[in-house]
């Protein structure tokens, strides 16, 4: 329970690191103050953190798996997991942005269609795709097992630098003010965002350094991004004019999705 705290009283950044667990996990974390969008703008900048904390336990669970089970098995059972440590948080942005963007005419019919918790068939249908292209690549990685880790860290890190990073190039929009949507953050400050760009980087070159990673194909994996963060701020721009929590939960999962099959492009 959320405990109200003097409005004087500064947040500390281990505090904005829980919030940012807090929100995008089901890991429990101990929020002892009310939390204001300003909070949650704030976390924002630790997304990409929450990211690598992700891949680094998903990654522990595979191993653990894979010494007593085959690949394909612990690929998939590391996956269910991850939907338990997760909430299937992004994956349900991606099915309800295909049910809106599938299902409605006008920007007002699919903000509706988006904002209802029934799952249509664009949604289902879109959800079993990606689901299953990403099982399948992790799949195909998990043949050198140092591979298949480190496209875990890659794809749950760098993945939610793209997703958060679309705050700052377009405008948030909602039906009406007075809708009952999902929490988000809005508004992403410089330094937040060098904080998310930063994760991201010191992680590649972490990897880059202890030569687990090759420079061209860390090269590689950005241009793809950074393409795809262009494609997908197009298409959201078309489709309503900006972006919505489920947009960002989407672009999470294209580009985590994105990382997977360009390290296997690259085998």
């Amino acid at each position: 329970m959320s405990q109200p705290t003097n409005s004087k009283s500064k947040t500390t950044q281990w505090q904005l690191i829980q919030l940012a667990m807090s929100f995008l996990t089901r890991i429990p974390m101990p929020i002892r103050f009310t939390v204001t969008n300003s909070h949650l703008n704030k976390a924002s900048r630790y997304f990409a953190l929450v990211g690598l904390i992700l891949g680094l336990l998903l990654a522990l669970i595979y191993s653990v798996f894979v010494m007593l089970l085959p690949a394909s098995l612990s690929v998939i059972l590391m996956m269910a997991l991850g939907l338990l440590l997760t909430g299937a948080f992004h994956e349900d942005g991606w099915a309800d942005v295909w049910d809106g963007f599938g299902g409605g005419w006008q920007v007002k019919q699919k903000l509706s269609i988006m904002k209802d918790s029934r799952l249509g068939t664009y949604g289902a249908a879109a959800l079993f795709i990606i689901l299953l292209i990403k099982y399948q690549a992790l799949v195909l990685l998990s043949e050198s097992f140092s591979t298949v880790l480190i496209a875990i860290l890659l794809g749950q890190c760098l993945s939610r630098v793209v997703a958060t990073s679309l705050i700052v190039s377009m405008d948030y929009v909602s039906e009406d003010t007075t809708s009952k949507v999902k929490p988000i953050a809005m508004h992403l400050s410089f330094k937040s965002l060098m904080t998310l760009i930063l994760t991201g980087v010191i992680l590649l070159l972490l990897l880059i350094v202890f030569n687990l990673i090759a420079l061209q194909t860390a090269i590689i994996i950005v241009a793809v991004l950074l393409i795809l963060r262009s494609i997908l701020i197009r298409w959201f721009k078309y489709q309503l004019g900006g972006y919505t929590g489920d947009c960002l939960g989407a672009a999470q999962q294209v580009s985590e999705v994105a990382i997977y099959l360009t390290m296997v492009s690259l085998l």
